[in-house]
């Protein structure tokens, strides 16, 4: 329930080395370049520059492990969308690999959910979601995706707080759970509990600092012990 504190490129290139010893560090950089020069002055709710969104997008991937086509598309994936750049243009800069990812990310990106107390409306709209990514790593992107902007929900007004958060839980949570990324599931219900019960969330979040302390002489006491 910490803040996460902005990721920068240099950050996804040494992560990917981490986890890849051949890795495309240059593909990645490239397409880092491009997405940062087509967005351009373009900024976020909270003021920063828009590239900052595609970078955090990106870190998320290569902190799972995602190959580094994957990480491309998720610095890409708002240049067709928000950009002047087309299909075309991704495929002769980057590959018909890449761009098909950004395509399938723009696609999810129409659907327009609507909060329904009914489980089977709900169940229905999570298999379409899953059913028109023909490329699980487009999930994959999109679920980065709806993180970073969970983490920066509190620029958006009440009610869209509200809206966004109900869809996550409803969505994306149970999406990331049955695609066995429990990281990102966690991370996600503990987000859509802040907004839609604040009171349990704070509550919650006080009880867990109240034991930290505990907790942590506890497992010191275990490591003495075993030192001995």
């Amino acid at each position: 329930m910490s803040e996460v504190q902005n990721k920068s490129i240099e950050d996804i290139i040494s992560l990917v080395k981490q986890k890849k010893r051949w890795a495309d560090t240059k593909l990645i950089v490239k397409a880092y370049n491009y997405a940062k020069e087509k967005h351009g002055t373009q900024c976020r709710k909270s003021g920063e520059p828009y590239i900052i969104h595609p970078v955090q997008v990106a870190y998320i991937l290569a902190d799972i492990g995602l190959d580094e086509a994957t990480i491309c598309a998720a610095l890409l994936h708002d240049v067709v969308e928000d950009t002047e750049v087309t299909h075309e243009d991704l495929v002769r800069d980057f590959g018909e690999e890449i761009a098909t990812m950004v395509a399938g990310v723009t696609k999810l990106g129409e659907l327009r959910y609507q909060a329904s107390t009914e489980e089977r409306q709900v169940e229905n709209y999570r298999k379409m979601f899953l059913a028109m990514a023909k490329d699980i790593r487009v999930i994959l992107i999109k679920l980065a995706d709806r993180l970073h902007n969970m983490r920066t929900l509190q620029y958006m007004r009440p009610e869209k707080q509200k809206e966004k958060a109900r869809e996550t839980m409803d969505i994306y949570a149970p999406i990331a759970h049955r695609l066995g990324i429990s990281k990102i599931k966690t991370e996600l219900d503990d987000l859509s509990l802040k907004y839609l019960q604040p009171e349990v969330y704070k509550d919650l979040e006080e009880k867990l600092q109240t034991n930290k302390e505990g907790r942590e002489n506890f497992i010191q006491s275990i490591i003495d012990e075993v030192s001995k």
